[in-house]
């Protein structure tokens, strides 16, 4: 198994944990017309961690990695929230807000490779 895929696991499974860690940053970056922030930021906490776990075993590769790319094009309204609403943008840069919106693209390019 490639090095990079050790590295995308990790990613994965570190942001899932975040979710459980700091749930509130998560529920504070969600738009306003999605419903239960609380619930969403666990089960995709719950999503992320499988995912990343599930890139390490042959047996599971293949739909983990369809599975990180669907929850990225899924997270792209967040992004866009946040890089459209002050609050939701953390007080960050606009560069830096546009820039994690464009990194979905190479995330979603990154796992679709391996598939």
């Amino acid at each position: 198994m490639s090095w990079h895929l050790y590295i995308l696991s990790s990613l994965f499974i570190i942001a899932g944990i975040l979710h459980f860690i700091k749930p509130k940053a998560f529920m504070r970056i969600m738009p306003l017309y999605i419903p239960y922030h609380k619930r969403i930021v666990y089960l995709s906490g719950v999503a992320e961690i499988s995912a990343g776990i599930g890139v390490l075993f042959i047996q599971t590769k293949t739909i983990a990695l369809w599975g990180i790319v669907i929850m990225l094009i899924l997270f792209f309204p967040v992004h866009i929230h946040m890089l459209m609403n002050k609050k939701a943008g953390l007080n960050l840069p606009k560069s830096i807000l546009g820039f994690r919106l464009l990194l979905q693209f190479g995330l979603i390019y990154w796992a679709y490779q391996y598939i």
